[in-house]
């Protein structure tokens, strides 16, 4: 999977390179707050030498994206903090940790002039782990994971409310493998990979 970062990346610049005249620029803008749910892949590999889970999240998210062509738009997705629960078998929660997940990606939307208008897009996604620390079985140890670089695709549909305002329902992958240490040690790799749920209200400008 991180052979296909440096095309993702390049598709991204790619874009914000193409110059502005193709924009229209009363309504090259659109702004979309509304929430995100993270949701890890079931198995999360393997720390310690026992399956790792990591929980779900919810969190308020805002989606920047600027459109170059009526069909071509680039984006980029921020939100709060998500805060996630990492489970052992047989240990139960071990560690909670929070991170942000910037994604910068390119959109292409079929059909941007209808009432309702489906979008594919693909891009990169960094993810910012902090604020990490042990609980159960692995309190009083330090842990640690490392910030993770990798591909991300997105697939949903705009519904037009009225000129200027619209409804967006998105779901959205990204590959996101980090090394996780204990005091200093790697102790295994977590596998998040989520499927990332989206609903929000934007406006054009």
């Amino acid at each position: 999977m991180k052979a296909l970062l440096p095309f993702a990346l390049a598709a991204t610049l790619g874009a914000l390179a193409v110059p502005a005249a193709h924009a229209d620029s009363n309504d090259s803008w659109v702004v979309r707050i509304g929430g995100a749910v993270v949701a890890p892949k079931s198995n999360n590999g393997t720390i310690a030498g026992a399956r790792a889970d990591v929980s779900s999240s919810t969190r308020p998210t805002i989606d920047l994206e600027y459109m170059f062509t009526p069909n071509w738009g680039v984006d980029v997705l921020g939100a709060s903090p998500f805060l996630h629960d990492i489970s052992l078998a047989g240990l139960g929660t071990v560690a909670r940790t929070k991170q942000l997940p910037p994604t910068f990606g390119i959109n292409y939307h079929f059909m941007p002039n209808a009432a309702w208008s489906p979008f594919l897009g693909a891009g990169v996604n960094y993810t910012n782990f902090f604020s990490t620390h042990a609980t159960g079985a692995l309190y009083g140890n330090s842990v640690s994971i490392a910030n993770s670089w990798g591909p991300a695709v997105r697939a949903g549909f705009d519904l037009k409310i009225s000129e200027k305002w619209l409804a967006t329902v998105d779901v959205r992958w990204a590959y996101i493998e980090s090394d996780v240490k204990v005091d200093n040690t790697k102790v295994g790799t977590a596998k998040i990979d989520p499927i990332v749920f989206g609903a929000s209200i934007g406006y054009r400008f």
